[in-house]
């Protein structure tokens, strides 16, 4: 007998629809699998003849053929154990004919039956909606994910028993008793909860400059680089920026949460992620860890960091090739992938954050403490190449704390304040790219940099003093206007003056060292 039963697989951080065929018929007895399988895949076989062995259903001594189509795809993960299993059972005839006909199914199976997390769901979900399939049977631990996806019904069941008893249910208010479609308030799910604790800008003492700086780099979603001696506060403030950031968007949020779901990094039980990501490697990550990659690519940290914030500490000590390998990404915000089993993209649109001491003792200028040599701050500063600092928007010098500023109750500004005008600018930025698809400064193209960041006659002179003064490139010009255009938002100002012009231009990196 045959049957066929719907499942999906992962491409990047999308999906398509698997067809599942199983085919039993006489002769030795066998269970063969094809379709372009990885091993995982393969496996699912004794883990699928064990599970229905465990639950009391006894396989015929037949001939059973699985095919995974399309045939040409690779297929990999544990997930397609549920729908192999259903295959079976209807093609044994322990389930009626065209019980899960519209239905598709996914989840791993333990060893007694019991359903297991699968990564991947929500994306799959979305592809099945696409794709006209109605009814998705997931793993309890990721109903809620995959429910968020309005296009199709949702149903979590724990092990594979719940699944058969409902398709022999046939349908009806009896089998949806049995698996209760999910429900997930979206809405709810965005409130902002009061309770919520997180780093605030309050606890960090003095270093103005470099709270400005944040507070540009939050509005118009800028790239920030903080030099400084240690315990000067730059990985504080850097761990804060995520407070001040405007709230993730729905869409945003699907996104986030597809990158993680195909990471399998979803914890169990829930349904999106609603905060922006603040990721940060140490610095002894490596190329692939860093991009993705592996023989068979995964997200990684860059994209597990896609719309929120990308934090490299101490970036000197980061190996040169990982850090000229982030060029590609901060420019086109994506990362592709290529590999002999096929070619991947996946999103990669972060801020990024940097921190750094100004030497390799971390005391330059102050001569009375630093006793490196010339040479030596030049090779340290040298493993930052030019075409990385290129792509910084902001750049700031936090010096030492002054006692002064240490005292309990100096007044620092918290980070509810700071956002409540990050917001303002993200609102006037938000009016200003209606339609064109930008969401914050930082993402404005060259070839609209004249429309939205347009000067008049003085403040085109003084670009043009500081193009020839300051060296620049064509892409750093193109930077120091699009922060002049953020400074101009928190201002409250429609057009962009010298005074922001001056003030972008005083964050760009100094070429001292990296020259």
């Amino acid at each position: 007998m045959y049957s066929a039963i719907y499942s999906g697989a992962l491409c990047g951080v999308s999906a398509y629809l698997v067809s599942v065929e199983v085919d039993i018929a006489r002769g030795l007895p066998g269970f063969s699998m094809v379709g372009s399988l990885g091993s995982e895949v393969r496996e699912s076989r004794e883990r699928v003849m064990v599970a229905l062995k465990n639950v009391g259903i006894e396989l015929p001594p037949c001939h059973i053929t699985v095919n995974l189509s399309p045939a040409d795809m690779r297929k990999e993960g544990t997930a397609f154990d549920l729908p192999i299993a259903v295959g079976v059972l209807e093609a044994m005839g322990v389930l009626p004919s065209g019980a899960a006909a519209g239905m598709l199914f996914l989840g791993e199976l333990g060893l007694d039956g019991e359903l297991k997390k699968a990564r991947g769901v929500l994306p799959i979900v979305r592809a099945a909606g696409a794709g006209g399939v109605r009814q998705c049977i997931v793993p309890g631990a990721n109903a809620k994910e995959g429910a968020v996806i309005p296009d199709a019904a949702v149903r979590g069941a724990d092990n594979i028993c719940e699944v058969i008893a409902f398709l022999k249910a046939g349908g009806g208010e009896a089998a949806d008793a049995l698996l209760p479609a999910e429900k997930v308030d979206v809405g709810e799910l965005f409130q902002r909860k009061d309770g919520v604790d997180s780093p605030d800008f309050r606890d960090v003492n003095g270093q103005k400059e470099a709270r400005r700086a944040a507070e540009i780099a939050a509005a118009g979603f800028h790239n920030l680089l903080m030099t400084g001696p240690p315990g000067a506060g730059k990985s504080m403030i850097a761990g804060r920026i995520p407070g001040i950031l405007p709230d993730l968007t729905l869409e945003e949020s699907l996104e986030v949460t597809a990158v993680v779901s195909v990471a399998g990094l979803m914890k169990e039980g829930d349904a999106l992620v609603t905060q922006r990501p603040f990721k940060s490697p140490h610095h002894t990550v490596s190329q692939a860890a860093l991009l993705g990659g592996s023989a068979y690519p995964r997200p990684g940290i860059i994209s597990l960091a896609h719309r929120g914030v990308l934090f490299l500490d101490e970036l000197p000590e980061f190996q040169r090739t990982v850090l000229d390998a982030l060029r590609q990404p901060i420019e086109e915000h994506r990362v592709n992938i290529s590999r002999v089993s096929g070619n991947v993209t996946y999103p990669s649109d972060f801020m990024l954050v940097c921190a750094m001491n100004p030497c390799p003792c971390g005391y330059y200028p102050d001569r009375n403490r630093c006793r490196c040599t010339e040479s030596q701050i030049r090779r340290y500063m040298g493993k930052i190449s030019g075409p990385i600092l290129d792509r910084v928007d902001l750049c700031v010098e936090l010096q030492p704390v002054g006692i002064a500023s240490l005292k309990t109750g100096a007044g620092a500004e918290g980070s509810a304040d700071i956002r409540g005008r990050v917001m303002r600018a993200r609102e006037r930025q938000k009016l200003r790219f209606e339609g064109s698809g930008y969401r914050f400064n930082g993402d404005i193209e060259a070839s609209c940099i004249d429309r939205y960041c347009g000067l008049g006659r003085e403040e085109q002179g003084c670009m043009e003093q500081l193009y020839h003064s300051l060296r620049l490139s064509a892409r750093a010009y193109h930077r120091i206007l699009k922060v002049a255009r953020t400074i101009a938002d928190l201002d409250g100002k429609d057009r962009i003056d010298t005074e922001h012009l001056l003030e972008a231009a005083s964050y760009r990196p100094s070429t001292e060292y990296w020259e």
